[in-house]
């Protein structure tokens, strides 16, 4: 039951998330005397609507998104004689672009909100700890794994001892790629398994570095290929070295009303950090959302869609973990900020990206003696945002379904 209740809530977070966005976009569009001629939740099919004003609020079926509809936010928009005096196009660039960043606002306060709020309930963690890769022990390489999710016995020195690695040792690198994070290693070690055409059993060797008593050695490490169980519940060959790293204990800081402020600032700053590179490294992480579906290892960092996050949101409210799920929550907005700053159509990005681009181009048009060139013409930028658009649905898609036939577990 806890469980349910932590979907259905975290479902509504998100839902009310995405209103707030569009919130942002109605509220500093009616701010510079735009007119908002519709304000809806989700997509498709039209569940209930009423009008108040000018404005028609509403619930469509499909609740994976929302839209705020501003007359004229291009020239393509076809206006009424009444909405042509409030066209957005018509509008200063700064206007435009305020208007477009609202949304994108919201999100971030929404974030600092949460965040704020949780630093005074329960405190932050340390943001200055690092779960370095640092050796604790060394130990043998189970070579396969129960159903049960216990590993097979195994006997004898592992390959990270044979190769030399002692406790105490830090990795620096794993062949060639660097080894910041433990969880950094823990890819660099998959890596060189999915790389190695081999059998369980066979041993793949590869140059590392370690960092032993303040200096970097030079180590041939064996990596050595064993069974594990996939997400899925498949078997598959991955690389193990046979280590057991040093964990830092969790520490959390505690604030009072003034100094949470300043708390809840830096700790922002290392989540838009997180969310700006995991951003980054979407599209090489969708091979793998892919893979998963059809009974690959589905990896904690994949992306998530609104299924999969309110799935998680269950897990955390059944093990009454509310911290973790109302920083999920602040992580999801601040998801939702930088996804719309991508520079592409139909993204809020995309529409700030053609008002810099009119701008730009007025500046070189004055410099040749001639007027302003007008409002973009977006029919030349329709092949794109139709392309954009079906990228984006594929997306969306295909993470679903990996969401519902191999969801993200993170207990």
């Amino acid at each position: 039951m806890a469980f349910l209740v932590g979907v259905v809530l975290f479902a509504l977070g998100i839902v009310v998330s995405i209103a707030l966005h569009e919130a942002g976009h109605m509220t500093t569009a009616r701010m510079f005397g735009m007119r908002v001629r519709r304000y809806f939740i989700g997509f498709g099919p039209t569940l209930w609507s009423t009008r108040k004003g000018h404005t028609e609020y509403g619930f469509k079926a499909i609740p994976l998104g929302g839209f705020c509809d501003i007359a004229g936010m291009t020239k393509l928009d076809e206006m009424t004689e009444d909405e042509r005096p409030h066209a957005m196009y018509d509008r200063p660039a700064y206007q435009r672009i305020i208007v477009m960043l609202g949304g994108i606002i919201v999100n971030i306060a929404l974030a600092l909100g949460i965040i704020y709020g949780v630093a005074l309930a329960w405190g932050l963690p340390d943001t200055s700890q690092v779960f370095t890769p640092t050796v604790k022990a060394t130990q043998c390489a189970a070579p396969a794994q129960n159903t049960d999710g216990t590993l097979t016995t195994c006997e004898g020195p592992g390959p990270a001892e044979r190769s030399g690695v002692r406790p105490g040792d830090t990795f620096v690198s794993v062949d060639g790629d660097r080894t910041e994070t433990f969880p950094d290693f823990q890819k660099a070690i998959t890596k060189v398994g999915d790389n190695a055409d081999g059998q369980p059993g066979d041993v793949v060797t590869v140059p590392a570095v370690v960092s032993r008593d303040g200096k970097d050695v030079n180590l041939d490490l064996q990596v050595e290929l064993v069974e594990r169980l996939a997400t899925s519940g498949n078997t598959m060959v991955v690389g193990a070295v046979g280590v057991q790293s040093e964990v830092p204990q969790t520490q959390l800081l505690n604030y009072n009303p003034l100094t949470a402020v300043g708390g809840t600032l830096k700790f922002t700053g290392v989540m838009v950090e997180q969310t700006f590179h995991g951003l980054i490294q979407l599209p090489q992480r969708f091979p793998g959302v892919v893979e998963s579906i059809f009974g690959g290892n589905r990896e904690a960092d994949s992306p998530m869609s609104v299924v999969g996050a309110s799935r998680l949101g269950g897990e955390l409210v059944e093990l009454s973990m509310w911290q973790s799920f109302l920083m999920a929550l602040a992580s999801l907005n601040l998801f939702l900020a930088a996804f719309n700053l991508v520079p592409l159509p139909p993204l809020d990005g995309g529409h700030i990206a053609v008002i810099i681009f009119e701008k730009i181009r007025d500046f070189f048009r004055r410099l040749r003696g001639l007027e302003p060139g007008g409002p973009a013409d977006y029919t030349k930028l329709l092949p794109l945002t139709y392309a954009a658009t079906l990228v984006l649905m594929v997306f969306g898609f295909t993470v679903i379904v990996a969401d519902i036939v191999n969801p993200i577990k993170m207990f």
